[in-house]
């Protein structure tokens, strides 16, 4: 899922932390663990992570049923999480984009500010994102109108740089629950803008496992997507 201010400030202020894993939501971003998982929306993906350290890790995910797939790293610090990340992407009619960016998670919490208990995370970044968006031959939006189409759609090059604004919050509840939710809006060059919401909630079987139940929208210029799904992940340190 991708939506992404330049991280750049934040590594700048930011020193050098070893934080206790186990002090943190199994739902934390910031929280560097080696797992594994597979989820089932519309599609089945499978994912993990790679603790390198007490501070980095490698990130990845791919799906078993399309082109989609994303890889990267963190690495984390006193005042937030630091992320690179690149992927693919598909929508409808064939369109698809292939992003690359670099952002941070900031717990709020580093400033004591956790209303009613929510853990709430400042999320930015920078993105460079191209692709191909499919675009509507009598729409008055679509600038190619001689390219070959056998049902009225045409896909259109495009590229853009900008940056994304958000926030990503957990809060606890009662028998292990995790309610958690997170929404961003981005924008780029040549009018490009997009956004993404999400609200979900996990429960922790055991030390270890855990489930959860999501849905999300997510809408851009490349194309739009939602879905309900359900997945699982099992945590080896």
């Amino acid at each position: 899922m991708t939506i992404k201010l330049t991280a750049g400030l934040i590594v700048v202020i930011a020193s050098y932390s070893a934080v206790a894993k186990d002090n943190k939501l199994s739902e934390d971003p910031t929280k560097v663990v080696t797992q594994l998982g597979a989820s089932y929306s519309d599609e089945i993906k499978v994912s993990g992570s790679l603790s390198l350290d007490a501070v980095r890790k490698l990130n990845a995910s791919i799906s078993l049923e399309s082109e989609e797939w994303r890889f990267g790293g963190s690495w984390l610090f006193d005042i937030g999480i630091v992320n690179f990340n690149f992927g693919k992407q598909s929508f409808d009619r064939g369109a698809e984009k292939t992003s690359y960016s670099v952002g941070t998670f900031m717990p709020l919490s580093y400033f004591d500010i956790a209303p009613m208990g929510w853990q709430i995370f400042a999320m930015g970044g920078y993105s460079h994102t191209e692709g191909d968006i499919a675009c509507e031959l009598d729409s008055n939006a679509c600038p190619i109108i001689d390219m070959p189409s056998t049902d009225g759609w045409v896909l259109v090059p495009n590229a853009t740089n900008g940056g994304y604004l958000g926030a990503f919050a957990l809060k606890p509840l009662a028998g292990d629950w995790t309610l958690i939710t997170a929404a961003a809006y981005s924008m780029g060059s040549d009018d490009y803008s997009g956004y993404f919401a999400a609200l979900g909630a996990s429960y922790q079987i055991d030390k270890q496992q855990k489930v959860k139940l999501f849905g999300a929208t997510q809408n851009s210029d490349y194309g739009s997507d939602q879905n309900l799904g359900v997945g699982y992940t099992y945590q080896l340190n």
